[in-house]
């Protein structure tokens, strides 16, 4: 396994890898919309959805990878109300064929930002 790391992507706020390599596989750790050059949360929600997956985007780079390389997303919210504005922006991100994806409202995300986002992508 190799570790994955870049500072065009939010640095680990935890006990964890920003991203993994295994068995010709990338698997991010989950992205919140964190501005790495400042380390601020975007502001709203399609701020911090854009700054998702730009991190995300920057992650899979760092990896030899690509957002066309995604074969698997989680998605969690903190508002399922905002599932129709978080489709829209991630379908800025995604061309068909779309990947696999599971969308879920949950309590709270680290820091009270309303998106977060991890995938499972090809080399």
């Amino acid at each position: 396994m190799k570790v994955v790391s870049t500072e065009k992507a939010p640095a680990a706020i935890g006990p964890y890898s920003q991203a993994r390599i295994a068995g010709g596989l990338v698997y991010t750790s989950g992205q919140i919309g964190i501005i790495p050059e400042t380390g601020a949360v975007a502001e709203g929600l399609e701020a911090q959805a854009h700054q998702v997956f730009k991190n995300l985007t920057e992650l899979l780079k760092a990896a030899g990878s690509d957002m066309s390389k995604v074969v698997k997303t989680t998605v969690f919210i903190k508002d399922m109300n905002d599932f129709a504005a978080i489709n829209a922006i991630y379908a800025q991100y995604f061309a068909e064929p779309y990947p696999a994806r599971s969308c879920v409202e949950v309590a709270r995300l680290p820091k009270d930002v309303l998106v977060e986002c991890e995938l499972i992508a090809e080399l």
